[in-house]
C-alpha cells in the first residue's frame, strides 16, 4: 500500500495490505518520503514478485526499487526465486534498499544455509541491474562475503531505511519515568519466555500501558475476537481472554501517520519487536529493545539502538535496573554517520532523492500531502465494546470474512488465469520461434537439395567427360600399339636385310 492510502480497519480485515506484518510499512514509508518529489511518481506493486509482470514493468517504469526485511530465510525462498526471475527479465535499473539474513543470535555462517544458492542467484541478478546492494547489518555482510561477494563493491551495510525516515538527526526526549507514565510494550509470538515474563511483570507497576502487536492475525484477533493465534510462549496473548485484550489495551495501526502520532505521545517503549521500537526512536520517544536473534542483533548494533540480550534481561529484576544498563540516547550518536552513508548509497545507485542539495533538510514534499489526510486510529478491541457495538462488529466481521474468502478465491482464479494467459502467450511465442526455425530449416534443406542436384549434375557431367577421355586414351593406346608393332617389324626387317648384305660381302 502507498503511505497516502487511507484504509479503514475493515479494509485491512478484508485484505492483507502490509505483508502480514505492519512493521513493513515503516521502511516503505521512509523510501517514499526520501524519493518522492515533483518529478517522481512512485507506485506500490502490492508485494508482487510475479516474473510475468516484467514486460509491464519495463514498459511503464524507469526504476524498480525493492525494500526488503530479513528476506534471506527458508520460508521466503519461493518469493526470492520469483524476484530473481523477475529481475532477470527487467531491462531497467533495480535497487535493493535493504535486505537481511534471518538466523540465530550466533549464526553459524561457515555451515551455510539451505537457501544459499537462492540468495546467490538473487544477488547476482540484482547486481546485473544496479551498482550495489544495501544490506541491513554486518552479519548479513559477512554472510554475503561467505557466498563470494565483495563488501564495499557488491554490497554495503546501510542499516534499515526506516531509521532515516525524518532525516539526518534523531533527538530522543528525556525520560522522567513514574508509575503513571504511559508505556508501549511490543512482542511477537516467537519472543522468548523471559521477554514475555518481563513485560507481564512490568505492567503490574506501570498500568498505563498499550500492547502493540504487528502480525495481521493479531489484528484479526483484536478486531473480530478470533481465531486464536499460535504461540509456544507462556503468557503470550493468544486469545481475547488475555489481560491485554480484557483491559482493552491493544492497538494495531493501519497506517504509519497514525502510528507516529501515537508513539509521539507516550513516555516510553519497550519490547522485542524491531520496528515496534524503531518507530519510537525516529520520533524521539525513549525505548529499549530485547535482542534475541541475528536480525535484531545486527540492526541494534549498527544503529546503536538501546538494547539488551535475553541473557542480560534474565538477570534484570525490574525496569529501573534495566535502565541503568543502556544509554537511551545512543542512537543519536551514530545517526548522522549512518545517514550520510545511506545517502551515498542512493547516489551510487543513481537515485534522485530529496537530500540531493541539503542533507540536513527537515521537510519533504510528501509531508504536506500526508498532513492533509485524516488517517484512522487503531480500532478498539472487540473485548471492550458494549453489547450492541460487539454485535455490529461480529456482523461486519462475518460478512467481511465471507467477502475475504470470495476475494481470495477470485484472486487464486485470476492468478491461475493470468498464469494460463502467460503460458499461452509464451507457448505462442515459442511456437512462432519454432515455426520460424522450421521454415528456416526447410529453406536450408531446399538450398541443400538444390546444391545436391547441381553437384550431382556436375558429377555426372564430369563422369561423362571422364568416360569419353578414357575411351580416347584407349583409342590412342591401341593406335600407338599398332604403330609400335609396325615400327618394330620394319626395324627388324631392316636389320635382317642389312645382315644379309653384310654376309654377302
Amino acid at each position: 500500500m502507498r503511505p497516502t492510502n487511507v484504509y479503514m480497519p475493515e479494509d485491512i480485515y478484508l485484505k492483507d495490505r502490509t505483508g502480514f506484518n505492519n512493521g513493513n510499512l515503516a521502511y516503505q514509508y521512509s523510501i517514499y518520503r526520501t524519493l518522492w518529489n515533483d518529478n517522481v511518481e512512485i507506485h506500490a506493486d502490492g508485494l508482487s514478485s510475479n516474473p510475468n509482470l516484467a514486460e509491464k514493468i519495463n514498459e511503464h517504469y524507469d526504476l524498480y526499487i525493492v525494500p526488503l526485511a530479513d528476506a534471506f530465510r527458508e520460508d521466503f525462498r519461493p518469493a526470492l526465486r520469483n524476484y530473481t526471475q523477475l529481475i532477470r527479465k527487467l531491462k531497467i535499473p533495480v535497487v535493493v534498499t535493504g535486505v537481511g539474513l534471518r538466523a540465530n543470535y550466533e549464526p553459524q555462517l561457515d555451515e551455510g544455509f539451505t537457501f544459499d544458492e537462492d540468495v546467490t542467484n538473487f544477488v547476482k541478478a540484482v547486481l546485473e541491474k544496479s551498482a550495489q546492494i544495501g544490506v541491513r547489518g554486518q552479519i548479513t555482510a559477512d554472510y554475503l562475503k561467505k557466498l563470494g561477494f565483495n563488501e564495499g563493491i557488491d554490497y554495503r551495510v546501510i542499516g534499515c531505511p526506516s531509521l532515516y525516515t525524518f532525516g539526518r538527526e534523531i533527538k530522543i526526549r528525556e525520560l522522567h519515568l513514574t508509575e503513571q507514565s504511559s508505556i508501549a510494550i511490543n512482542a511477537s509470538p516467537t519472543s522468548s519466555d523471559i521477554a514475555i515474563e518481563f513485560l507481564n511483570n512490568l505492567i503490574n507497576t506501570y498500568k498505563d500501558y498499550q500492547f502493540i502487536p504487528q502480525h495481521l492475525d493479531e489484528f484479526h484477533l483484536m478486531y473480530a475476537g478470533g481465531p486464536d493465534i499460535s504461540s509456544d510462549i507462556n503468557g503470550y496473548p493468544t486469545n481475547i481472554q488475555h489481560k491485554y485484550y480484557q483491559e482493552g489495551r491493544v492497538k494495531y495501526f493501519t497506517s504509519m501517520p497514525s502510528w507516529f502520532d501515537f508513539v509521539k505521545n507516550i513516555d516510553f517503549s519497550i519490547g522485542s519487536r524491531l520496528h515496534g521500537n524503531v518507530i519510537p526512536t525516529i520520533v524521539g520517544t525513549p525505548n529499549i529493545s530485547f535482542v534475541q536473534d541475528a536480525r535484531m542483533r545486527e540492526l541494534a548494533s549498527y544503529h546503536a539502538l538501546p538494547h539488551v540480550t535475553i541473557d542480560e534481561l534474565e538477570k534484570t529484576s525490574n525496569l529501573q535496573e534495566l535502565l541503568t544498563k543502556v544509554d537511551l540516547k545512543s542512537a543519536e550518536k551514530v545517526q548522522a554517520r549512518n545517514f550520510d552513508n545511506y545517502i551515498d548509497f542512493l547516489d551510487t545507485n543513481g537515485l534522485n532523492h530529496i537530500y540531493k542539495h541539503d542533507k540536513n533538510r527537515k521537510s519533504a514534499p510528501m509531508d504536506e500531502l500526508i498532513n492533509s489526510i485524516t488517517f484512522p486510529s487503531s480500532p478498539d478491541p472487540i473485548s471492550i465494546l458494549n453489547p450492541q457495538e460487539m454485535l455490529n462488529r461480529v456482523k461486519i466481521s462475518t460478512n467481511l470474512l465471507k467477502e475475504r474468502h470470495d476475494f481470495s478465491t477470485r484472486y487464486r482464479v485470476n492468478l491461475v488465469n493470468n498464469q494460463l494467459t502467460q503460458l499461452k502467450k509464451t507457448t505462442s511465442e515459442q511456437n512462432k520461434k519454432y515455426q520460424q526455425k522450421i521454415t528456416e530449416s526447410q529453406e536450408k534443406n531446399q538450398q541443400l537439395e538444390k546444391q545436391l542436384t547441381d553437384t550431382t549434375q556436375k558429377l555426372q557431367l564430369t563422369l561423362k567427360k571422364n568416360h569419353e577421355l578414357t575411351n580416347k586414351i584407349r583409342h590412342y593406346q591401341g593406335t600407338l600399339n599398332r604403330k609400335s608393332v609396325k615400327t618394330t617389324l620394319k626395324v627388324a626387317n631392316s636389320l635382317a636385310a642389312l645382315k644379309k648384305k653384310v654376309s654377302k660381302s
